[in-house]
């Protein structure tokens, strides 16, 4: 019997099936995974998980048991192959899944480095899954030379992992700056310091000419001739959205699965959902990687499969957590033209952007109370003049009652 397919048990997936029953949807809810395990969280694989402080049990989205008490049927360990629009099926591990609703929840995949510049040599790694992190948590052993290549938050927290056991971390980033496409630079230089002072060789403003080795990768050659001695490499170059079976079945793409508003695709019965979508936003179209976006976005297209018209409003949040700093973001910062800076106390401090007198986003390091703050206002669509932000004779909460809409 026909009902809902999702393709993809990741976050956005498992919250679209898990609202759709909440709803009250009566049929099928089926949710299929390529990786042998039910829906789990990604964010600690490079930082708690890979340190071992977080076991798989405890990554888990919802407990072992809520998918059978719930009548939501997990296809794992399974790839989907093809999706049939004409017959409103889809291949997966030789079994066909009809479907009423057909919901793309395929998530993203790591950049990898091309074979020419030693891609493929052993003792390569990306963070993407559990797989790879399992794979490659025996390299982390004190005293072993760890390459980390790019400047991200991927790279950031495996550099600090490493640290954190005793190995000897370089990082090469091939921009002017650490996160220079995220952050500003009152951001970068927080944690280029935090990095230094833990021990962390970091190389701005350097490219990787190739990596060598014989079999397993031993070495690397940076752009400037500079060569480097290495035990093993770890690719943090960013992701890609996975279109490859939209794009097979003749969905319409742009920067990601181009959805409308709604969620839905370029087919009626077809909807995307999570980092592999892109939608309207601000007279534009964007695509998210966030955890909450994947929760809200699964939602909301939950909603939607329903028969709601609910317009998708994109309320982004981020964090990270390297060594014991935490980094928590609100909104987006694309489009500022200047940020100004709160610090109240030593290690922490707030980091507000701004297009003219708009607030657009806020980075709050160890600071949970500017967060929270610069959210709320951020999401009741108000702005705050920056000379209230940078008085630090003011308490944080204080700002909420002097933000104003513009």
């Amino acid at each position: 019997m026909p009902g809902i397919v999702i393709i993809g048990a990741g976050q956005a997936g498992a919250s679209l099936a898990a609202e759709a029953r909440k709803l009250g949807y009566p049929g099928l809810i089926t949710l299929i995974g390529d990786e042998p395990v039910a829906p789990y969280q990604r964010p600690p694989l490079s930082k708690g998980y890979l340190l071992g402080h977080v076991g798989v049990d405890r990554m888990a989205l919802r407990a072992a048991s809520f998918w059978g008490d719930h009548g939501i049927k997990l296809a794992v360990g399974r790839a989907v192959t093809a999706i049939d629009r004409a017959n409103a099926t889809v291949r997966a591990g030789g079994d066909s899944f009809h479907y009423d609703h057909l919901a793309m929840a395929t998530g993203s995949t790591a950049r990898q480095l091309p074979e020419a510049q030693g891609g493929l040599l052993q003792g390569v790694y990306t963070v993407r899954n559990i797989a790879d992190v399992d794979v490659m948590a025996t390299e982390f052993r004190p005293g072993r030379k760890l390459l980390i290549i790019g400047g991200g938050y991927i790279g950031l927290e495996a550099a600090a992992v490493g640290a954190k056991l005793g190995l000897n971390v370089t990082l090469i980033e091939m921009a002017p700056r650490i996160l220079q496409r995220v952050a500003a630079p009152e951001t970068s230089n927080f944690f280029r310091e935090l990095h230094l002072s833990n021990g962390v060789a970091i190389r701005e403003n350097t490219g990787l000419d190739r990596l060598v080795g014989s079999g397993r990768v031993s070495g690397a050659i940076l752009a400037d001739g500079t060569e480097l001695e290495t035990d093993f490499v770890i690719v943090g170059i960013g992701i890609m959205p996975r279109t490859q079976l939209a794009q097979e079945a003749d969905l319409a793409i742009e920067n990601g699965i181009r959805t409308d508003a709604y969620g839905r695709t370029s087919d009626q019965n077809i909807w995307a959902v999570g980092e592999c979508a892109s939608f309207p936003h601000g007279g534009g179209r964007i695509r998210l990687e966030s955890v909450g976006h994947a929760i809200h976005h699964g939602e909301v297209v939950a909603k939607n499969i329903l028969g709601a018209t609910q317009a998708y409003e994109a309320k982004p949040w981020f964090w990270s957590d390297q060594y014991d700093v935490k980094l928590q973001i609100a909104g987006l910062n694309a489009g500022y033209d200047r940020v100004v800076e709160r610090a109240v106390e030593a290690g922490s401090r707030s980091i507000w952007y701004y297009r003219g007198q708009q607030l657009l986003a806020v980075d709050a390091i160890n600071d949970a109370r500017a967060y929270m703050v610069g959210k709320r206002i951020l999401e009741s669509r108000q702005t705050i003049d920056p000379k209230y932000v940078v008085d630090v004779t003011t308490d944080v909460k204080a700002l909420l009652s002097r933000a104003a809409s513009l």
